[in-house]
């Protein structure tokens, strides 16, 4: 058992949000009622059209400990670069006095124990950079785990980070990709991360389901610029088309890659943090493998 005191880890919670006006009082509703409270949470209305602003100010009214802040951008929904830079617009509103810096899609409901959970991994290890939960999907009225999640990576939908690892890694990339790069750069960096089979958070809305059709090839594109390499890319690219259960996804990935290297893209990691992911992805498909 932990003290009290041994809790009190500070949590700021970033969310953003783009028309969430069916999940987004459930997310605050569900970090209201949390045994350990965040120390502040920041919501980023970010140019929504329906009633996620005035769902957002009923709760800035309520708790003095939860504000907003409005970010105009394009109404399309690409992975990556919309999601992060309204992240950041939360992210500068806040100071440098947290222990916990965490990015939370706005259509989740935690448990009650969620963050308490979370301060316990933290201060049991602290060589943890990330810890998190499990996204569950409502499918024929059961709640099951969401296809992409996995004991080995942590959902973009919940990232929680120590703040010497956001720090470490370089706080967060816009662009597509960026819920991998944080965990590969943290393992250069000789931070760890977990997932806890314990935690289940509702996922209202599947991952992907809003994302423009412009979003096709970035996946593609986005391992190119970690520096994957065409054997790694290919193998990475086959198992989400596997999981998508899409030829099309396995099409548009490759010639992403492909375009990627025919226009020169600027990389997202260093040669010698490229070198790293290579070895560090290889190690991970042996040991899976042997």
């Amino acid at each position: 058992m932990f003290t009290p005191n041994e809790f009190r880890l500070k949590f700021y919670i970033v969310i953003p949000a783009h028309n969430e006006q069916d999940t987004i009082g459930l997310t605050l509703e569900s970090l209201a009622s949390q045994s350990l409270l965040p120390k502040s949470v920041v919501v980023v209305n970010d140019n929504s059209t329906d009633e996620t602003a005035k769902i957002i100010s009923e709760y800035t009214s309520k708790y003095d400990w939860i504000t907003s802040v409005e970010q105009v951008s394009s109404s399309a929904h690409l992975p990556g670069s919309k999601i992060i830079n309204a992240f950041y617009k939360g992210y500068e509103t806040l100071d440098e006095d947290y222990d916990v810096i965490c990015k939370y899609d706005a259509d989740l409901i935690f448990p009650n124990h969620y963050l308490e959970s979370l301060a316990k991994h933290y201060n049991a290890n602290l060589k943890l950079g990330m810890v998190a939960g499990h996204c569950t999907i409502k499918k024929n009225d059961e709640w099951i785990r969401e296809s992409l999640t996995g004991k080995d990576h942590i959902r973009g939908a919940l990232k929680a980070y120590r703040k010497q690892c956001f720090i470490d890694i370089g706080k967060l990339k816009p662009a597509m990709g960026w819920d991998t790069i944080d965990e590969l750069l943290a393992a250069y960096y000789n931070w760890t991360f977990i997932t806890d089979d314990t935690l289940e958070v509702k996922h209202l809305k599947p991952t992907g389901i809003s994302y423009n059709p412009e979003s096709k090839q970035l996946q593609g594109e986005a391992l190119y610029k970690l520096r994957f390499g065409f054997p790694l890319s290919f193998l990475a690219i086959i198992k989400l088309a596997f999981k998508k259960k899409s030829i099309a996804f396995l099409k548009n990935s490759l010639w992403g890659y492909v375009l990627a290297g025919k226009n020169n893209s600027e990389f997202l990691v260093t040669a010698e943090q490229g070198k790293f992911i290579r070895k560090y992805r290889w190690s991970k498909i042996r040991k899976k493998l042997f």
